[in-house]
């Protein structure tokens, strides 16, 4: 029998479950009602149930509910388990790290572990003498990254896209394109000085640059603005024009970092590089292997903006370089490294590319987006009743996108190529 972590879905009872009705009944009595409406409008929109799975264990690439049901994670908790969930390299670091020291003084007295991360990431980056600020999320790292460029260039402005998504913290909010109704309920308390252009266009991007504009935001693909690929040159253009106007160029791979699209880092991919490494970039997600911790990297010039460092620490929080989550990074680092496992998100990505013709795929990496001829949230729902874990994704929710650890088995994803031809059919 094929050992979980690598195992084919395993379905034993209605979707939820027994035991999954019940604790989704408590979690409608406990949550916020944001979220319980939110899964409502879903399932009036997709005519289909959307009451979640509720996760009891998950290892590689399979996930277990609370009734024993197995799936096949083609979301990687959002991309979270790029070296597949539970590696046992990770778990035995975080073990190994507990032992030892579970919480130091931040940025005051700070751990040895969070050092060694940074030394790693460091030499891992693009920029010559880079310069790294820990923290907890990709939101966090992208705040980080705003701040820098302010501070860098005097100027509060940003330049962002229609599609893009860099989290929802009060910075990054105001810099999301993805949806206008994010932003809408806190517009007042928002940066006013964004200003938002169509992805992928050089010519609306030169025209909505002003003087007020001292950083451009761009995601190297747009993930959950639905695996979108910008034109050959784009990135570089991009990065031409923020040197022209004496702004920053932050490139946000929270989602697209750390091998996922088969190389460290999507915009220095040798296929369509930029031509110089940008002046700062955000990783998160599978930095962790499975904790929360992110990371704002950054070019000497740039973050030297921050000042003396003898004066009052302006940005900081008390679990940024967490000693847990610093030893887990250490870890999933390795492992993504040890086990080639960018090679392997290429040679998956031709795989699924020759199995879903004549179907559209967008992406690249094990970051892919499958374009049904039908609409996406029934699809989805049928496909986890069948034992496929697989998100919605897009402006209209018109893909189905592709997140799976970079570990997965070719035997899984052969499987669900099966799978969602019979669903569409």
């Amino acid at each position: 029998m094929t050992p979980l972590g690598r195992s084919l879905p395993q379905i034993h009872t209605p979707l939820p479950g027994p035991k999954t009705s019940a604790l989704v009944d408590a979690l409608a009595r406990s949550e916020s009602p944001a979220f319980t409406t939110r899964r409502a409008r879903r399932a009036e929109q997709s005519g289909a149930p959307q009451d979640p799975i509720v996760w009891a264990e998950a290892v590689g690439s399979n996930v277990v509910d609370a009734d024993g049901n197995v799936f096949v994670d083609l979301s990687g908790g959002f991309g979270v388990a790029a070296v597949g969930h539970r590696h046992p390299a990770v778990v035995a670091a975080i073990q190994s790290q507990a032992e030892r020291l579970l919480h130091a003084l931040g940025d005051l007295h700070p751990s040895d572990v969070k050092i060694r991360l940074l030394e790693r990431l460091a030499a891992l980056a693009p920029q010559p003498e880079a310069r790294v600020v820990l923290s907890l999320s990709g939101s966090d790292a992208l705040t980080t990254a705003i701040k820098s460029a302010a501070l860098h260039t005097g100027r509060p402005g940003v330049l962002a896209f229609e599609g893009g998504y860099h989290g929802l913290d009060h910075g990054p909010l105001a810099a999301c394109g993805y949806s206008e109704g994010f932003r809408t309920p806190f517009a007042g308390q928002l940066n006013p000085h964004v200003r938002f252009t169509a992805y992928g266009d050089v010519e609306a991007a030169r025209t909505a640059m002003d003087d007020t504009v001292g950083a451009i935001l761009v995601e190297p693909i747009q993930g959950r603005g639905g695996c979108r690929v910008p034109p050959v040159g784009y990135l570089a253009a991009l990065q031409a024009l923020a040197e022209e106007r004496g702004a920053v160029l932050i490139v946000d791979e929270v989602l697209t970092g750390l091998y996922r699209t088969g190389v460290p880092f999507a915009c220095m991919d040798p296929v369509d590089p930029l031509p110089r490494p940008p002046d700062l970039l955000c990783v998160g997600k599978a930095l962790g292997g499975g904790m929360p911790i992110s990371a704002c990297i950054g070019s000497l010039a740039v973050m030297a903006s921050w000042g003396d460092p003898g004066a009052m620490a302006i940005h900081t929080g008390t679990f940024f370089g967490h000693p847990l989550g610093s030893a887990a990074a250490l870890a999933s680092l390795q492992v993504l490294e040890d086990e080639a496992l960018g090679a392997r998100a290429l040679a998956m990505e031709a795989r699924l590319r020759e199995r879903l013709a004549p179907l559209t795929v967008r992406g690249r990496g094990l970051l892919l987006g499958v374009v049904p001829d039908q609409p996406v949230l029934p699809l989805v729902r049928r496909l986890l009743e069948r034992g496929f874990l697989a998100i919605p994704a897009g402006m209209h929710a018109e893909i189905i996108q592709l997140v799976p650890p970079l570990t997965i088995d070719e035997s899984l994803l052969d499987s669900f190529v099966d799978t969602l031809r019979e669903v569409m059919a």
